[in-house]
């Protein structure tokens, strides 16, 4: 054991000075974590709104007035006729147009009825549904004042409820996310790569003579690795605390414990890429287009699996960041127990044997 741990240190000694390596370990999970969390988010803040106030009265300025002071608009024009629409469209200066019919206070004070017209640019067809929706919204909201403050003879009020993320903030998707793409891509690129690279440079013969069997060398090369990777986990989790201000609502030793396990398996994914290849480059393209290309697709962090088509749903059960993804959601944002993911727990753990040992029946083949 003694040599074994030499060599363990040996290993963290040698990544520690590659300034490469750590670049990647350390400034890629910072990096995805500032760009996910404030780019690259699906909510739609700000949106150009062009107003065309045909009404000129108490209601619509109102309206008007909600609009300039949501978070999601910025009024930036006030148009004059309808002839200016596609103009502002066509030069990009709106991505919405509300328009206020004439009469506008009168009709809802008199018939209890009026039409405000919304215009979205829809060359972007997500954004644009999104904007309207939210357009809606603030108008709901003002007609659900103007219902309370009327004497109807009945009413039927729809109350809605958004558990876990009442305000729909992508931080709550994003941050399992992330944790996912990067434990699966740092985990098992950077272990192929740092035994692949041995075996281009003619020091994996070296190694394999002293006195440790071979696989447990190969093993101490994943150590330093595994390590690092666990560090990445804080790092985001620290982040997203302090940075992203989203809660850590389940327990946090067992987010800990299930994201040690997943980064095993990670690193056994790596080892069995190590141990059927013989160059970096190939490594390499292993792991970003075999791997975080799957990952990306059959995680569910991007794109809903329900809404695959059945081979598609299937073959995601054999993806390990489609597990992993959903233990941190139930965990991190869900606040749940080990007794709501103890499937994908075990599913991760028969993964990882299952790499593991063939990753060692290639390097026995190899080596004997």
């Amino acid at each position: 054991m003694k040599v074994f741990f030499s060599f363990i240190k040996k290993e963290f000694w040698h990544v520690l000075r590659d300034k490469r390596s750590m670049i990647i370990l350390v400034g890629l999970p910072i990096m995805m974590i500032l760009l996910y969390g404030f780019a690259l988010s699906n909510e739609v803040k700000n949106s150009t709104v062009a107003i065309l106030d045909n009404a000129q009265d108490e209601a619509s300025h109102l309206l008007t007035d909600r609009f300039e002071h949501s978070q999601y608009f910025s009024v930036v024009q006030y148009l004059h006729n309808e002839k200016e629409i596609e103009e502002v469209f066509e030069k990009g200066k709106a991505r919405l147009v509300v328009i206020f019919p004439q009469n506008f206070s009168d009709g809802l004070a008199h018939s209890r009825a009026g039409q405000v017209r919304l215009i979205g640019d829809a060359s972007d067809p997500n954004t644009a549904n999104i904007v309207i929706n939210y357009a809606s919204a603030i108008i709901r909201d003002y007609q659900a004042e103007l219902i309370d403050n009327q004497a109807l003879p009945y009413s039927i009020k729809v109350e809605t409820r958004m558990l876990y993320n009442p305000q729909l903030l992508s931080t709550f998707n994003f941050v399992p996310g992330v944790m996912t793409l990067i434990l699966m891509l740092l985990g098992a690129m950077m272990t192929s790569v740092s035994i692949v690279k041995e075996k281009e440079n003619g020091t994996m013969e070296i190694l394999l003579v002293s006195p440790m069997r071979p696989i447990f060398v190969v093993i101490s090369k994943a150590i330093p690795y595994m390590v690092l990777c666990f560090v990445d986990v804080l790092i985001i989790l620290v982040m997203a605390y302090t940075v992203l201000d989203m809660p850590m609502r389940g327990n946090l030793a067992l987010l800990l414990a299930e994201s040690l396990l997943f980064i095993l398996t990670t690193l056994s994914l790596g080892l069995l890429i190590s141990a059927v290849v013989n160059s970096q480059q190939v490594a390499m393209f292993i792991s970003l287009v075999g791997l975080l290309m799957p990952s990306l697709i059959f995680s569910g962090f991007m794109f809903p699996i329900e809404n695959m088509p059945l081979p598609m749903q299937i073959i995601s059960n054999i993806v390990p960041t489609k597990w992993y993804y959903s233990i941190v959601k139930s965990i991190m944002v869900k606040g749940l127990d080990f007794s709501y993911v103890y499937k994908q727990t075990a599913i991760l753990a028969g993964m990882t044997l299952f790499f593991m040992a063939l990753a060692i029946k290639k390097f026995k083949v190899r080596l004997e």
